[in-house]
């Protein structure tokens, strides 16, 4: 490679472990390594972190990343970090200040799935306040405010001592080059900030009784669009991540809004400048743990139970809608583990060198053959799941919401167990395309989408997700976006182009399409009328047992 080529790092944390990449300026990986990162969960509903132990990871990954991309890492010109919508807790200086109900000061990090605040969620959401609108009109207790208020009831001496509250990505952007500057996208889309007007809202910080976070620098006033340069790396980060301080470092993203931009750059391919009006018909699917929903518009759409509009949060210059749904791979990972013959599939799987979602879709084809059925998705004609086992994000905005499965027999078989775990997957389609609707009844136009994420691995997850919403699913040709998305946030700090919207055209390329099969159809109507009476159902007899 030509000593004055420049390269760039994108940086990805996510619930289980730190990635990163090497990416050339055309959008290209050549690089990438993962380290896994700790979790402690010491109570139902808690999730917890440490940040230190994250920064560790994250110098493992760039520094392998690097080394297997086989660049000088003085061609790095720019790294861009992306991160869960996770809380920071630090105290005097910049040392690790506990969260947890454990007192451990390691655990200062309180993931983005951590529910330890919904009643404080509840209580702000009967307050009626003007910011709710911009959060589908409920706030979800994933977001920052709600654990805040949590925190200044329940461990005083942790609200007293602190000195700073980030969101994860902001952290390691602070961590990085040793200024605090917040992301226009974590603070406009977990902390409630007014970013169409550029400030707190006072206000309603106020009101719900933690206003003065935002006193002194536990919050700084420094909210930057996301992608922009904040200066070099400092020296100790340059060792750590075995860069060079000539690296620039730019203002961070979330992580699914990362694949965001790593995604709807194919949207403009062919066109000589980004035309904001071509983003208007697809759909950016982010799938792991959690899926992510990312629509971009030119105006402001609200949608009850959806979160945003979110202004500059992803595309800058244009607003976010972001539907999600709280468990996504995380329910397909339990339900197979939690199967009676979970333990022989995982043998097959090491025995075959494959893995057990590859098992289970042999045993779901070898069942249609058996039953003569010209559709793999037919074995589930009886058996329906509701996907809300960690309630519902979106459309509904229903933390409280739990999981169904109709149509449970007596049985311990493989069979059983590779029919649920099909059931589970359309599930969750079912949920992509209840959000979509849910968006297009409010003025979208979607009628296609772009997907990454570990999910898009599986081609059972692919099809029935393409056959379930009756629409076209578009691969990135970088299979790993939300690592490019932070790429791209790099490239645009390190000087290589004029705009974010520009490196994510330079950058972004379509990859393979998978097509609905129309065959199927009818089933999945009929399948997805059931999903949503699921829920229904559930409501009533919520209703029936209050009180009681």
């Amino acid at each position: 490679m030509a000593q004055d080529e420049r390269y760039v790092v994108g940086v990805d944390v996510g619930t289980g472990s730190a990635r990163a990449g090497v990416f050339t300026l055309s959008g290209e990986r050549l690089g990438m390594d993962v380290c896994p990162i700790k979790m402690w969960r010491p109570q139902p509903e808690y999730a917890e972190q440490s940040s230190a132990n994250i920064w560790e990871s994250v110098g493992v990954t760039v520094q392998g990343a690097v080394e297997k991309a086989g660049i000088d890492p003085s061609q790095v010109v720019g790294i861009g970090f992306d991160a869960t919508c996770s809380l920071v807790a630090l105290g005097e200086g910049d040392a690790p200040l506990t969260i947890s109900p454990t007192g451990a000061d390691a655990q200062n990090v309180i993931v983005w799935m951590d529910h330890r605040a919904t009643g404080e969620a509840d209580e702000i959401n009967a307050g009626g306040h003007d910011v709710l609108k911009y959060v589908g009109g409920k706030i979800s207790p994933e977001m920052e405010p709600p654990k805040l208020l949590w925190l200044k009831r329940n461990l005083p001496e942790t609200w007293a001592g602190a000195r700073k509250f980030l969101d994860l990505a902001d952290f390691l952007t602070y961590k990085a080059s040793g200024v605090d500057a917040r992301s226009l996208c974590t603070t406009v889309c977990k902390w409630g900030y007014r970013g169409q007007e550029g400030r707190w809202d006072r206000g309603f910080y106020d009101a719900i009784g933690i206003g003065d976070v935002l006193d002194g620098q536990r919050v700084t006033d420094s909210v930057r669009p996301l992608g922009e340069r904040i200066g070099p790396l400092t020296e100790a980060a340059a060792r750590h991540l075995g860069l060079t301080t000539e690296c620039q470092v730019a203002v961070g993203i979330i992580d699914a809004h990362a694949g965001g931009l790593g995604l709807l750059g194919a949207a403009w391919e062919g066109q000589e400048s980004p035309d904001p009006a071509a983003l208007e018909s697809v759909i950016a699917l982010i799938g792991g743990t959690s899926n992510c929903h990312m629509a971009a518009s030119r105006d402001a759409v609200f949608v009850p139970g959806v979160w945003g509009p979110y202004y500059g949060a992803m595309v800058p210059g244009m607003w976010l809608t972001e539907g999600g749904q709280s468990a996504a791979g995380a329910l397909i990972d339990h339900v197979i583990e939690d199967s009676s013959a979970f333990s022989d599939i995982s043998y097959e799987a090491e025995e075959k060198g494959t893995t057990v979602y590859a098992v289970l879709n042999g045993e779901c084809a070898r069942l249609a053959t058996e039953r003569g059925l010209s559709d793999v998705c037919y074995i589930t004609r009886d058996l329906h799941v509701l996907d809300y086992h960690l309630g519902n994000r979106s459309p509904h905005g229903d933390p409280r919401a739990r999981g169904v499965v109709d149509g449970l027999p007596l049985d311990l078989s493989r069979d059983y167990d590779a029919a649920l775990y099909l059931a589970t997957v359309q599930a969750i389609a079912y949920g992509t395309r209840d959000i979509i609707e849910a968006l297009n009844a409010r003025g979208f136009s979607i009628n296609k989408i772009l997907a990454t994420g570990g999910g898009t691995k599986n081609p059972l997850w692919l099809k029935t997700h393409a056959d379930a919403t009756g629409m076209p699913i578009v691969l990135g040709r970088e299979s790993e976006s939300v690592l490019l998305g932070a790429a791209i946030l790099g490239a645009n700090a390190g000087g290589a182009f004029p705009s974010v919207t520009e490196a994510m055209r330079a950058m972004g390329r379509s990859g393979e399409t998978v097509e609905p099969d129309p065959a199927t159809k009818a089933y999945h109507d009929a399948k997805y009328r059931v999903y949503r009476s699921l829920y229904e159902e559930q409501n009533r007899h919520r209703e029936i047992m209050r009180g009681v």
